[in-house]
């Protein structure tokens, strides 16, 4: 006999469909707007509901941050590959980001330690090891990329809320500095065409990327990853 339903269960509820019913909140209404009340209404349950499927608050936003992340697919890397790969990681988050601005403070401030986050890092760091970066300077390449990314969503979401352009340069006062006493910032105001945001994500991560490369074909010997130990004398 199967059993009963508490009041206000929803048949066929899930943490998933929980999950994308308050990023779908959030992405209409903001932030501010999510509780596990409203959330409850939303789904056509009471809020008590929600604690079968998400244990608090918490691990609600925490659930959000994770729908960003998995949203954008591991990076496919090999040792000929790998900068394609956390290229093309680096764009579909940032995209993901953009499209889900009112997460990006989330995504700023909590730490992506769910349990389906780990194992897309994990994925991730094996994938980079095995591309010949020591398990540590793998670490450190993910964490760099992701961290420069989601620096530069926030900077783009705030400029949006002040309704600036955040493609293309917007020099406004900076055209009328005195060029003698600004000489360099002029000079560089003025060059046209400027690249703009986006431009300078692309410059930013490129250099990046090349600075990666040469840690990674200068290092001696990658060092053993988990599932390996260095060999005793």
């Amino acid at each position: 006999m199967p059993a009963r339903r508490t009041r206000g269960q929803r048949a066929g509820l899930t943490r998933q469909a929980v999950l994308e019913a308050a990023l779908a909140l959030v992405d209409r209404e903001g932030l501010q707007a999510l509780s596990m009340r409203r959330l409850g209404n939303e789904l056509g349950v009471e809020a008590m509901t929600l604690y079968n499927h998400v244990a608090n608050k918490e691990a609600l936003l925490d659930g959000l941050v994770e729908q960003i992340v998995l949203s954008v697919a591991p990076p496919q890397l090999d040792a000929s590959s790998w900068q394609a790969g956390m290229r093309d990681f680096a764009h579909a988050l940032l995209t993901a980001l953009r499209a889900h601005p009112d997460v990006i403070p989330l995504v700023v401030s909590r730490p992506a330690t769910t349990a389906p986050n780990l194992h897309v890092l994990e994925s991730t760091l094996r994938s980079l090891h095995e591309s010949g970066f020591p398990a540590h300077r793998a670490l450190d390449v993910v964490y760099s990329v992701t961290n420069f990314v989601v620096g530069h969503a926030a900077t783009m979401s705030a400029q949006n809320a002040t309704e600036q352009d955040t493609d293309d340069d917007q020099p406004g006062p900076l055209l009328d500095l005195d060029a003698d006493e600004f000489p360099f910032l002029t000079a560089a105001m003025r060059v046209e065409p400027r690249i703009g945001a986006q431009g300078r994500f692309d410059f930013a991560l490129e250099a990046m990327l090349a600075g990666f490369e040469a840690a990674r074909t200068s290092a001696s010997a990658p060092e053993p990853g988990p599932d390996r130990r260095r060999e005793q004398p």
